[in-house]
């Protein structure tokens, strides 16, 4: 007898009124808490410095002090060590081959695989991550050298074909550029963390971030043909300038240094063939086998013993000076040139650490702090640019090595950055003989994964074709536009294909308002609505001016007839006075173009003006100002709803700008609602005055659905939907 089994699915509906603040108050029956002592216990509190509240604010700035201390020695280390080690020899023919990304000599992409990461170890939240060079970054960083040093601008004598270029003096100028730019991009970093900006990653989508890296990679690897076919093309920037490199790299083809291609394809055909096998026997392997560093140590002794430089003319690395740098101060003459570049390659380092870090955080059961990464980022950058480091990142391939190898906590980074430490100080001048052309093959190999993120586009047309339709715009304006244009058009192009209730604005600020940001929040509520009331308003003023001269005639005119028929009532010749004759007439006035009508006061045959407030109730001057008239276009929106949701609190100034965000948008019919707020933020809102008759708590809905569904039934909507689907139109950080 078979017996069979029926899975039953419960399914429910919620059913409610739309909550504003009011009609919560009275279904929740909120008590209103006494604020007698409310000075006192906040002056008490905010001054009182408890050892715990000590600690836990030691702690938050710097991570490393909640976990080190209960570090497992028994759990941890092992793994750690062999996963440190193992990180550490990846660094060193990733940080020499990612230094020419950068256009720098190999030794200080060493740098920048050490002093970066002891930071990151100390100020980081990720277990798992390898912070260092990372190839996008290093494009990046190199975009900004070579456009700032570039050749011509360092020929001992003659023309670009045929002068000599004093590489010396170019390589230490390009180091301080990228230096530089490590150090503002850090800079930036930690101030946007501390203002809790961490919220930036979210208009860096995962389909962006992944179209971008896919479309640095095509960036990538023309960059290093050059080293694979010995040649020297000219350098290009700007819109095409991938597809002007790749011409001319293909027309100085015949130009091939057979030497260096040889050389290259070898190293090329070893890596592949050997990190196959790892990704095969992964299971059985304690360790995968080090074959970048096997490549690089057996190139290198071949180059030297056949003397490959001299007799075949193979590009070396040259000289790689033995010890560590001291800081230097960044050249701060140049920030307002590379500030652009920092700016862009400080978010996008930033989305790239983030996306990683979530993944590990996710998988083992951890969180990654955004901001506080954001702040550990900018820490790292800022101490290696003066050490002369480039910018960093995390590596996907050294991040999956650190985690598969057994790495549990920073450690593991630590000890890579030691082992990064013994090649400096000891190893450096033994890797002068070999040839770029096998960096670049390491460069080419690591890439693959970027590369296998095409598998992207079939899985996203199934589930998300707005997503596909992202990554690949993303890709083509990469490719076609450079990287900083590119990023640029990507963000606007995935902040276009967001949908919005039509009419609606849901403004969301992911900071607390408070003084010393309010004003920039409203001017980014004004920009991103895309409402300018103060050219409405003046245009609205100038309609109620015009208004107030046509009564004022319309009055003289109606004294005038009024006086006429007193003295006709008296000429009469029945010697009387026509009976109501003033009052019919002065009693009911009506404007030419029908704007204001109603009875005439004879108390304004004074020429006292009406008030403003009653001229701005006027249906005609509304309908001007929101539908547009000559010169002033169609208002989009009718309603505003300000998501309150991660406001902790609110002092006089932020009320002062939210009542003055309610009054100008109002001036021109645009509804403002509050949604979302705290309890904690209502009462400070009623302590503060906030809310009274022309802004009563109507205006504050439980949230933002009941705010939207509010706003399309004052609109006219005669049901209320179940649900509608709604997503942030605009969303600022301050």
């Amino acid at each position: 007898t078979a017996m069979v089994t029926e899975q039953r699915y419960i399914e429910y509906y919620v059913e409610r009124d739309v909550l504003d603040e009011e009609q919560l108050e009275e279904v929740a029956q909120r008590r209103i808490p006494s604020n007698k002592f409310l000075l006192k216990d906040h002056l008490k509190k905010s001054l009182s410095c408890s050892v715990q509240g000590l600690r836990r604010s030691v702690v938050s700035c710097m991570p490393v002090l909640s976990w080190l201390p209960g570090y497992s020695i028994r759990d941890c280390a092992l793994g750690d060590l062999i996963s440190g080690v193992s990180v550490g020899i990846m660094n060193l023919p990733q940080g020499m081959a990612y230094a020419l990304l950068a256009s720098v000599p190999p030794v200080f992409g060493l740098y920048t695989s050490f002093y970066p990461v002891l930071v990151y170890f100390m100020f980081g939240t990720s277990r798992h991550i390898s912070i260092g060079t990372f190839a996008v970054i290093s494009i990046m960083v190199g975009s900004v050298t070579e456009h700032l040093a570039p050749d011509r601008d360092f020929l001992i004598n003659g023309t670009n074909a045929t002068g000599e270029v004093d590489v010396a003096a170019r390589d230490a100028y390009r180091v301080n550029v990228a230096a530089t730019t490590s150090v503002l991009g850090g800079i930036l970093q930690v101030l946007l963390g501390l203002v809790r900006f961490g919220f930036v990653a979210t208009y860096l989508s995962e389909p962006l971030v992944r179209g971008y890296t896919t479309g640095a990679t095509v960036h990538v690897v023309a960059s290093q043909l050059k080293y694979l076919f010995g040649v020297a093309p000219r350098r290009f920037s700007g819109p095409l300038s991938l597809a002007y490199t790749l011409i001319d790299i293909c027309c100085l083809l015949p130009e091939t240094n057979v030497a260096i291609l040889v050389v290259g394809v070898i190293s090329l055909v070893a890596l592949i063939s050997v990190k196959e096998l790892n990704s095969v026997y992964s299971h059985k392997l304690l360790l995968p086998i080090p074959i970048e560093l096997i490549v690089i140590v057996a190139a290198t002794l071949i180059s030297f013993y056949a003397d490959l430089s001299s007799r075949f003319d193979v590009d070396v690395v040259g000289e790689i000076p033995s010890g560590l740098k001291p800081p230097i101060v960044p050249d701060v003459s140049i920030f307002m040139e590379v500030v652009g570049d920092a700016f862009a390659i400080a978010i996008v380092s930033y989305a790239i650490n983030m996306s990683l870090g979530k993944t590990f955080a996710v998988k083992h059961g951890y969180k990654v702090d955004s901001n506080q990464e954001l702040v550990a980022l900018g820490l790292s950058n800022v101490a290696g640019g003066l050490f002369q480091c480039f910018s960093v990142t995390s590596s996907m391939s050294r991040s999956l090595i650190q985690e598969s190898t057994g790495g549990r906590t920073q450690v593991a980074g630590a000890i890579s950055a030691l082992v990064v430490l013994i090649a400096v100080l000891k190893l450096g001048p033994l890797f002068e003989k070999l040839p770029k052309a096998v960096l670049s093959t390491v460069v080419f190999v690591n890439l693959k994964g970027m590369f296998k993120q095409c598998q992207d586009i079939p899985m996203l047309w199934r589930s998300s074709k707005p997503d596909m339709l992202v990554w690949l715009v993303t890709l083509v304006s990469t490719l076609l536009l450079n990287l900083d244009l590119g990023l640029v058009t990507s963000i606007a192009f995935a902040l276009l294909t967001v949908n919005t209730v039509p009419g609606i604005t849901i403004f969301r600020s992911s900071s607390t308002i408070y003084f010393a940001n309010a004003e920039l929040y409203l001017e980014a509520l004004q920009e991103k609505s895309g409402v300018d009331f103060l050219k409405r308003l003046t245009h609205k003023r100038k309609l109620v001016a015009k208004l107030q001269r046509q009564k004022k005639r319309d009055e003289r005119k109606a004294r005038k007839e009024a006086k006429k028929q007193v003295r006709d009532g008296w000429e009469d010749e029945n010697g009387g006075v026509q009976e109501g004759g003033v009052c019919d007439q002065a009693d009911r006035v009506k404007m030419e173009d029908g704007v204001i009508s109603g009875q005439m006061n004879l108390g304004y045959q004074d020429g006292e003006i009406p008030e403003e407030a009653t001229l701005n109730r006027s249906d005609t001057i509304s309908a001007e100002v929101t539908t547009g008239s000559p010169g002033l276009s169609p208002l989009d929106i009718h309603s505003i709803i300000l998501d309150l949701s991660t406001t902790g609190f609110v002092d006089t100034v932020t009320m002062k700008t939210l009542k003055k965000i309610f009054h100008n948008f109002g001036e021109i019919d645009v509804d403002v609602y509050m949604a979302a707020c705290q309890s904690c933020v209502v009462e400070q809102l009623e302590c503060g005055g906030f809310f009274s008759h022309s802004l009563p708590k109507g205006r504050l809905f439980a949230t933002v659905h009941d705010a939207v569904l509010h706003c399309l039934w004052r609109r006219g909507q005669s049901t209320l939907p179940a649900y509608v689907p709604v997503s942030t139109d605009s969303t600022a950080s301050l």
